[in-house]
């Protein structure tokens, strides 16, 4: 385990604010003192049509930096509830891939450029996503150049595949839109189980057998293309514990609740070479 440190408060940044990008998408730093520190980009789910901030984004923040581990909750692009109760995507483009891969990457970017302000390892720099957000987490280490890709990733109860029979259709049409959800190309350039290479970073993966949202078989696939191109990760199944736990000391069960002790002991163990 970590040992509990001392904090600084850092307000949040536009990603984009000085680019040709013309958007704001917000990162908020939950850092840790000191130099060299391991950090975190949090990504939280909501079918890539929304965020679940709280349970998978500031709670998680919070927990890793008590940790001793830096994080940034990143806000990246959905495509927001009008999408979800409306069709206008089929009309107008909307928010889709690859903006929410966009927004990571430049994240990333972001952190590495203000390492120093931030305390931070450009070498210790790793995703953490939640349901969609797991897919996007995982999405980097597969279609970012190896160069941008993250230090590690850790993708909880993700959405994984967009073609087997066991996919979450509601975050497919999220990133997907409207127009493209038909998109054969599209569906399997972001299946994550198609696109496992032996160069990936480590993974350290975590889903319920009991999940009502995102079938477990997500994970499943994902687990066997990395143990099929021998990367190196842990993978975590529990029996119980459902979906959207995220961080908290109160949802999900006992039993899932303790992927957060095994997280701690593997990123440390990562990093203690």
């Amino acid at each position: 385990m970590f040992i509990m440190s001392l904090t600084t408060s850092y307000s949040q940044t536009n990603i984009w604010e000085g680019t040709s990008c013309n958007k704001k998408v917000t990162l908020t730093p939950c850092l840790t003192n000191g130099k060299n520190n391991i950090a975190v980009i949090v990504c939280p789910g909501g079918s890539y049509f929304w965020h679940d901030t709280e349970t998978e984004g500031n709670e998680v923040a919070k927990w890793l930096q008590n940790n001793g581990i830096s994080a940034f909750t990143l806000d990246y692009r959905t495509a927001y509830v009008p999408a979800f109760i409306t069709h206008f995507r089929l009309l107008f483009r909307g928010n889709r891939y690859p903006d929410p891969q966009e927004d990571l990457l430049q994240a990333i970017k972001h952190i590495k450029e203000n390492a120093e302000n931030y305390g931070i390892d450009t070498t210790k720099i790793g995703v953490m996503g939640f349901s969609a957000g797991g897919h996007l987490a995982m999405s980097s280490a597969e279609l970012f150049q190896k160069s941008d890709r993250p230090a590690f990733i850790a993708p909880i109860y993700p959405v994984v595949t967009m073609t087997k029979d066991c996919v979450h259709k509601r975050s497919r049409r999220g990133l997907l839109g409207d127009s493209r959800v038909r998109n054969k190309q599209l569906k399997d350039l972001l299946s994550l189980e198609e696109h496992v290479s032996p160069d990936c970073p480590p993974v350290f993966l975590v889903n319920c057998e009991d999940d009502p949202i995102v079938d477990y078989r997500n994970s499943i696939l994902l687990d066997s293309a990395l143990t099929a191109n021998k990367v190196s990760h842990k993978y975590l199944l529990y029996k119980t514990g459902g979906h959207g736990f995220g961080a908290s000391e109160s949802k999900g069960t006992p039993e899932c609740r303790q992927w957060k002790t095994e997280f701690l002991e593997w990123i440390k163990k990562l990093f203690e070479k």
